[in-house]
């Protein structure tokens, strides 16, 4: 059987067509019944992300040899979704055996991320894995290969630093952050704004333990939208005076047109907080601070093009660790084959030691017979031993002499290497 990978990621597809190919995680479930019941696809996991829709899954050894495996999968997804096959085969893309396999722990390793080492993606391909295993559409050959794939994560992420720097202006701004502040769990953050960058902030605040986060926007509904998953408090951009104080941190990225923050403000903020250090992002173009900020004392004020240094860093350091990463992974794609081969001869030596348990049970019950009939030990041993050397001989001998007559001189090699032919007795 062959083992392959089916997709569509952010290189290959726009989001519109990700969308009508994306699996919603209460479907998941009938999904992979579906495909495992109907199809010739044996095992399967389903991955899918805003980023990604990737099927991971075993095909049955007669279809794995055709000429268009992909297309099982790829007819299965079209009709699940109702969408066109040739826009699915279009903006696809189908691995098979060890490319399947080192696909899988490329994007378990973040190498095949929009935003380059993001560790996101591991734990959703974890969870890809657990729903296939509680609904049993993934047994041995996928478990080894998820398994295989989350070992060459955790190498890649503990031996490179392919995680550590910042390389998104939400990653780069709380990374500052924590450079001013020795315990950011203790701060409080007000983040002006509910938009994606603002979410994104938030979450790699609560992340990082900041317990207290306080959510400013135009409008409140979309504030408690945003407040409800990180269990923050939302307010009105009119409600900012009466919060700024409290803030150790102000993070803002709005539409504004118009500055949000003033040099008074932040000054009046600064005498309530009795001059305690106050940091400050500003993301937004046009700027939502006042760049006189900058000017008083107690306030680190940064905008987007101050990011924008740490950023190129980040990615320059990810990059390197990439190039280290992708060796890692030829290397253990290497041994996650030879695992795999040897797992193979399992059913061939089992085999082979069973004919000869029966070849044994045959013979031995023939000697106990003419032992019960007083025939003489010595000569019953001497038959037993005969009958032995020559039953496991055979099939050898049979093999031998095909491969000289044929003149296969690797097969007369390797008979001559499995049973040490060439050593003197």
């Amino acid at each position: 059987m062959t083992l392959f990978v089916f997709g569509i990621n952010h290189t290959t597809a726009p989001v519109d067509v990700r969308e009508k190919l994306a699996f919603a995680p209460e479907i998941t479930a009938s999904a992979l019944q579906q495909l495992v019941g109907q199809t010739a696809v044996s095992e399967a996991a389903i991955l899918s992300t805003c980023n990604r829709t990737e099927i991971y899954g075993r095909l049955t050894t007669d279809v794995g040899q055709a000429s268009q495996p992909g297309l099982v999968v790829a007819q299965w997804l079209s009709d699940f979704h109702q969408v066109a096959l040739d826009q699915v085969q279009h903006h696809s893309y189908f691995k098979q055996a060890d490319q399947a396999v080192k696909h899988m722990m490329r994007v378990a390793s973040g190498l095949d991320s929009m935003v380059l080492g993001e560790p996101q993606i591991l734990g959703q391909l974890k969870s890809s894995f657990s729903v296939a295993r509680q609904e049993k559409t993934a047994t041995s050959h996928l478990i080894r290969m998820f398994q295989s794939a989350f070992n060459m994560a955790k190498y890649v992420r503990t031996h490179t630093a392919i995680g550590e720097n910042p390389v998104s202006v939400a990653f780069a701004a709380v990374a500052m952050a924590r450079q001013i502040f020795a315990r950011l769990e203790d701060q409080t953050a007000l983040l002006i704004g509910a938009g994606e960058t603002i979410e994104l902030v938030a979450r790699h605040l609560h992340n990082a333990g900041v317990k207290k986060i306080i959510v400013a926007n135009r409008t409140l509904l979309r504030a408690e939208e945003l407040a409800y998953e990180f269990n923050a408090q939302a307010v009105l951009l009119a409600d900012i005076p009466d919060y700024l104080a409290a803030a150790d941190i102000v993070i803002s990225s709005t539409a504004s047109q118009l500055p949000i923050l003033g040099k008074g403000a932040v000054e009046r903020a600064l005498k309530q907080r009795k001059h305690q250090l106050m940091f400050m992002v500003d993301i937004a173009v046009p700027r939502d601070i006042e760049p006189e900020v900058a000017e008083l004392d107690d306030v680190y004020l940064y905008t987007v093009d101050d990011l924008k240094d740490v950023i190129d860093e980040g990615m320059r350091s990810r990059q390197e660790a990439a190039k280290t990463a992708e060796v890692m992974i030829e290397e253990g794609l290497v041994s996650y084959l030879a695992y795999e081969r040897s797992l193979d001869s399992v059913g061939t030596i089992r085999d082979y030691r069973q004919r000869m348990e029966a070849v044994r049970d045959e013979e031995l019950e023939r000697a106990l017979v003419l032992l019960s009939k007083g025939e003489e030990p010595q000569l019953v041993m001497q038959r037993l031993a005969r009958g032995l050397t020559n039953k496991m001989m055979h099939a050898p001998t049979v093999q031998l002499k095909k491969a000289s007559a044929l003149g296969d001189d690797k097969s007369l090699a390797l008979l001559q290497s499995m049973f040490d032919l060439n050593k003197t007795l």
